[in-house]
């Protein structure tokens, strides 16, 4: 069989508000995600038995490869479809890791991407839909990989026509656990969570034949519940919002996700481009791209 090739693009939250916290636990949330250009990258070919080896300038930060995303999408899968075809993975590594942007997520939505054209599985495959939704919250919405409203604890997912958006997307390099961002909200089973004063969950959202300037002004209604518990955990994500929100062309720049991973938006690819050039010099060390979103 031949190599099959996927892309894990980074999930971005461009909006993200907390509902409340269900019975289960869960937090409530509907979020508005984009997917980034830039990207790990994903290779596949039949075998006998599952290996996974990683490359790439991030292949250090996997860790325990047992443990990793690819590793599990692919056993809950074959846990679901009887004689699954399965063979070896190469996971080309570039996103970082627990950052807001999904990074390992992508790569096991990859993972079940491939799994489903190696087994002839339909993209909504029940079976295929369990196995993301067991890989973790963010891995059903990374399975499509295009502009989506995700609701719930990640499990309702309704495809949205966004258009082409430039973008910067920095990471400082420092740790937001998830957990301890929504621990600080400190919501229990049961409760509802209030938007801020002057803010409404309530979003017109454009049509498909909307005009960007019009998803920029409904994104912009919009927020991040989760962007001011993770600046107090880390003040640093203020100083990249704030870096970000003084480049030349940026219309808008909020938190990804949990953090610390920020985005800009910017009215050209240029400006975009130029100010993720100015940034890296300024900031070498941390994860600094250029990109667009869809």
């Amino acid at each position: 069989m031949a190599e099959l090739r996927e892309r894990a693009r980074a999930k971005v939250n461009l909006t993200l508000h907390v509902l409340g916290r269900r019975a289960d636990g869960y937090h409530d949330l509907e979020s508005l995600v984009a997917f980034a250009e830039c990207a790990d990258g994903l290779t596949f070919t039949e075998a006998a038995d599952f290996s996974l080896s990683v490359t790439g300038p991030r292949a250090a930060d996997c860790g325990d490869l047992t443990d990793n995303l690819v590793a599990k999408a692919a056993r809950l899968l074959a846990e679901r479809v009887p004689q699954l075809k399965s063979g070896a993975f190469v996971l080309d590594k570039h996103l970082p890791a627990a950052a807001g942007i999904g990074g390992g997520s992508a790569d096991a939505a990859a993972t079940l991407r491939l799994l489903a054209g190696a087994n002839a599985l339909r993209h909504d495959d029940a079976r295929l839909v369990a196995a993301a939704q067991a890989a973790g919250a963010d891995v059903p919405v990374c399975l499509l990989s295009s502009g989506c409203m995700m609701r719930g604890a990640g499990e309702r997912v309704t495809p949205m026509p966004l258009p082409r958006l430039p973008c910067v997307l920095i990471n400082p390099g420092v740790p937001v656990p998830t957990r301890d961002v929504f621990a600080a909200i400190g919501l229990k089973s049961g409760d509802t969570f209030a938007p801020p004063a002057g803010s409404t969950n309530a979003i017109a959202w454009p049509t498909g034949s909307a005009k960007p300037d019009d998803w920029l002004v409904a994104i912009a209604s919009g927020r991040n519940d989760l962007e001011p518990v993770a600046v107090k955990i880390q003040p640093v994500i203020a100083a990249v919002l704030s870096l970000l929100r003084e480049a030349q062309g940026c219309t808008l720049a909020r938190m990804s996700g949990s953090g610390a991973t920020c985005f800009a938006l910017f009215d050209t690819d240029a400006s975009a481009m130029a100010a993720a050039a100015r940034l890296k010099g300024l900031h070498p060390k941390w994860w600094v791209e250029a990109s667009a979103l869809s």
